[in-house]
């Protein structure tokens, strides 16, 4: 953002300091658990059971090369710089990259990249949850063999808590998130260090040399690893997708001098452990941990893998309503549930759907090294997009040469690829689960946005031009007193609510006004730029409404500000009409049958223009009409 640049003063500092201490309990939540499991799998990947001395520095080093190439060179130092009007996340930098000024077919491979994001998003927002929480409270059982049994039955019943309580909002408990993610960096950091003065020798690790001799002295088992390495740097995509909420100074701040070095301190403990103890590795978090303190940092690690899993429902709600205003998915319900930040939403839909499948995903792996298998391949998925998508960007918005971008982007996107393809080895152990996930939404998503297209174009082919119909409108002499507003797709045909409002009811009211909503390629619009009017004569009115893919559309609420162009409705007397549509299959079908099938039933189930809009429910008529497709 631009006031990255600048000198902060004495009050912005202190709210810089407030949004750093919030992104921490927000944005860090996923990639500050991952020492739950990423070093100790890593180790068990690259050395077996009792790794050997040469894996634990070659794993080690690995985990830091790819938090330092990864994590802040790709994403904090560049991705981050790819800010749509400040918001980020897959949606943001594919709008961005979809106005560079490139050939039709790559804007649609931009659109289907943007779409494969989304899908494999909600592949990994069902992951996270689970193996986070399983992580923690496998704790519980390494002390004492007997708590293992109860891992599971108590891992479901905070998820499912957890799930019940996003009705109610999250604002008085996010306020305690930062603060417990402080408590949790910070003792990371202090039994790294207790572990690393044991045996500081594990420091030189910080020699890539080491990374590269593992591959050099077993190149399937160092390739293999990757796919647990790449667990150390999951929740990389927040840093980007939570940048609107709290700047991208903030979370630079946060990552570079808290949550880097918290994370960078407990992997080399971690390491310095298994130096002595190689039979840890199974429980290797764990191992480095006081006894007295066991219980308390299980309680601990829970609550930050809880932050973790709300910070990931959160983002699943978020997208979801990016999606829906872009129409690549229906209307659904979105609920705020703070009338402060804008933010904090709840979708009843995408939460009943992740509390399905966190559910089953824990009674069909039952354990955080089983889900190990499962994860990775989806963060990984939407890594290489991401990579692909700025790479444009930084071409045709940011002017870099074309040799720069290729040298750079070329070898983040190949480290990408390796790990893209290392997980790919586990698609048949788990892998396959997020990728059922992504490739199911990306059905469903490319399957309505089908189905809409060729919804439009049927009722466009049977649509009246609406200059034809104004030349028309002088013989239509009974107009009764009132506003009829018609909502309709476009503004060159007659809507086809107005069409089956004059055949029935045989008259216009004396101001008629077309109103079409459409959301811009940008997360917000300015209210200055909400609504366009066109005074069409003889009581009618055009009237354009845009929406960014952040914002929830209020069509009473922007027809308001219509008042300073010269349209001042009066609620009480204005009717809204809305085309209920029914859809029948045509008879020559452009959609194969099971999509035509699947597009009825997404639009049957699709949430009523009359909620979404924020109709008033006593001012709305609604006009049935038969549409084939």
């Amino acid at each position: 953002m631009k006031q990255d640049t600048q000198a902060p003063s004495g009050r912005s500092l202190k709210r810089d300091l407030s949004l750093t201490l919030g992104a921490l309990g927000v944005v860090f939540g996923d990639i500050g658990t991952s020492p739950l499991y990423a070093m100790g799998q890593s180790a068990l990947a690259a050395g077996g059971e009792r790794p050997a001395a040469f894996a634990v520095y070659g794993a080690l080093s690995l985990i830091f090369w790819a938090l330092v190439v990864v994590v802040t060179i790709k994403y904090v130092v560049f991705i981050m710089r790819a800010d749509n009007n400040g918001e980020g996340g897959v949606m943001a930098l594919a709008a961005l990259a979809h106005r560079a000024p490139v050939s039709r077919a790559a804007k649609t491979a931009i659109g289907v990249a943007a779409l494969m994001g989304l899908a494999l998003f909600y592949g990994d927002g069902m992951l996270t949850p689970a193996i986070s929480v399983l992580s923690a409270l496998e704790g519980i059982g390494v002390s004492n063999k007997g708590f293992a049994t109860f891992v599971v039955p108590l891992t479901l019943i905070i998820l499912v808590g957890l799930f019940l309580l996003q009705s109610r909002g999250t604002e008085k408990i996010g306020k305690v998130f930062g603060p417990v993610m402080v408590v949790w960096f910070l003792v990371l950091s202090i039994l790294g260090i207790q572990a690393i003065l044991k045996a500081p020798q594990i420091l030189s690790a910080v020699n890539p040399v080491y990374g590269a001799m593992l591959f050099v002295r077993e190149p399937w088992t160092a390739f293999v690893a990757l796919g647990s390495v790449v667990l150390a740097v999951t929740g990389c995509e927040a840093l980007y997708a939570d940048m609107g909420h709290f700047g991208a100074r903030a979370i630079r701040w946060a990552w570079l001098y808290f949550a880097f070095p918290a994370l960078v301190l407990n992997y080399f403990g971690q390491g310095a452990v298994l130096l002595s103890h190689p039979e840890a590795a199974s429980f290797l978090f764990y191992a480095m941990v006081p006894g007295w303190l066991h219980y308390p940092m299980v309680v601990l690690a829970t609550i930050a893998t809880i932050i973790a899993s709300q910070a990931v429902i959160s983002g699943v709600f978020s997208i979801t309503r990016q999606a829906v205003q872009l129409g690549q998915l229906p209307r659904m319900e979105i609920r705020h549930t703070s009338a402060a930040e804008r933010g904090q939403i709840y979708v009843p839909k995408s939460n009943a759907m992740l509390a399905v499948g966190v559910v089953l995903i824990v009674l069909i792996f039952k354990s955080s090294a089983a889900l190990g298998t499962a994860y990775g391949i989806a963060v990984t998925g939407v890594m290489v997009i991401s990579t692909a998508l700025v790479a444009v960007v930084a071409i045709h918005r940011w002017n870099w040469s074309r040799p720069a971008v290729y040298a750079l982007f070329g070898v983040l996107g190949l480290i990408d690829l390796a790990f893209l393809a290392s997980n790919s080895l586990k698609i048949a152990e788990g892998g396959w689960l997020p990728l059922v996930v992504a490739g199911a939404t990306f059905v469903v998503m490319d399957t309505w946005r089908m189905g809409r297209r060729e919804n439009l174009e049927a009722m466009r082919d049977n649509a009246l031009a609406l200059d034809l119909f104004l030349d028309r409108a002088d013989k239509f002499s009974q107009r009764i007193a009132g506003t009829a507003v018609f909502l309709s797709p476009r503004l060159d045909a007659v809507p086809n609510a107005l069409l089956h409002s004059l055949k029935h009811y045989k008259v216009l009211h004396e101001r008629v006004v077309l109103c079409v909503v459409s959301v811009a390629d940008r997360p917000f619009v300015a209210k200055a730029k909400r609504v366009t009017l066109d005074k069409l004569g003889k009581g009618f009115f055009a009237v354009r409404i845009s929406y960014g893919f952040f914002e929830t559309p209020d069509i009473p609420e922007a027809l308001a500000l219509a008042r300073a162009q010269g349209l001042a409705l009066e609620q009480d007397s204005t009717t809204y009409f809305l085309g209920r549509e029914t859809l029948v299959p045509g008879e020559k079908p452009s959609m194969k049958s099971w999509r035509v099938s699947l597009y009825m039933w997404l639009a049957s189930n699709a949430l009523s223009p009359a909620r979404f809009y924020h109709l008033p429910p006593g001012r709305v008529v609604e006009l049935g009409t038969q549409v084939s497709i």
